[in-house]
């Protein structure tokens, strides 16, 4: 950030009195500009024994396949950003059942929330998916998954899918892991 949006004076950055951290500060008209986490939401969404994935038809990771998910707007609910995202990339209706993975990147200043859900009819790609597919477990196309998030939300509806519960897994993501995950590049 070079410049305040409030009043378009150059700011700084530094950390404020009483404050803990770093932020862009106008000296100017004294605002401090906070700067949070991103909220990604999404599904994983369930029709019998299958679940729905979308090819990627945008970057980051064009090509490679994901969940249905994307930052929450302003305004919205969690679970509605969930479900807008996956009618959004996969032109697919579901019904939620509730919060599946907590997953934070905080490297990347991310927070993913997976629900998990049942489709509730048909699907086709959305402007941002190439594809979007029903996939059994062992059709499951691991080595071209998209983040390391959507690994982690698959690899843990496998393992409940057993005994049929399906408890709120929360995890963390580190640039370490990222790292292992994608290579050095």
């Amino acid at each position: 950030m070079n410049f305040c949006s409030h009043c378009g004076h150059t700011v700084r950055f530094a950390i404020p009195d009483g404050d803990d951290r770093p932020r862009y500060l106008c000296d100017e008209c004294g605002t401090i500009h906070y700067q949070n986490p991103r909220i990604v939401a999404g599904t994983l969404p369930v029709s019998g024994s299958r679940v729905l994935l979308c090819r990627r038809a945008i970057a980051p990771r064009k090509g490679f396949w994901t969940l249905p998910a994307g930052f929450m707007e302003n305004a919205e609910t969690t679970v509605e950003a969930a479900v807008r995202e996956t009618l959004e990339e996969a032109c697919a209706e579901v019904s939620i059942h509730g919060l599946y993975t907590l997953i934070n990147l905080p490297h990347i200043n991310q927070v993913y929330m997976i629900f998990r859900a049942d489709l509730a009819g048909g699907f086709c790609a959305g402007p941002e998916s190439l594809e979007v597919a029903l996939f059994e477990e062992h059709e499951i196309p691991w080595d071209e998954l998209a983040f390391p998030t959507i690994e982690r939300t698959l690899r843990h509806f496998y393992a409940d899918r057993g005994d049929g519960h399906f408890p709120l897994h929360i995890s963390d993501i580190t640039a370490a892991d990222r790292e292992r995950y994608f290579g050095s590049a």
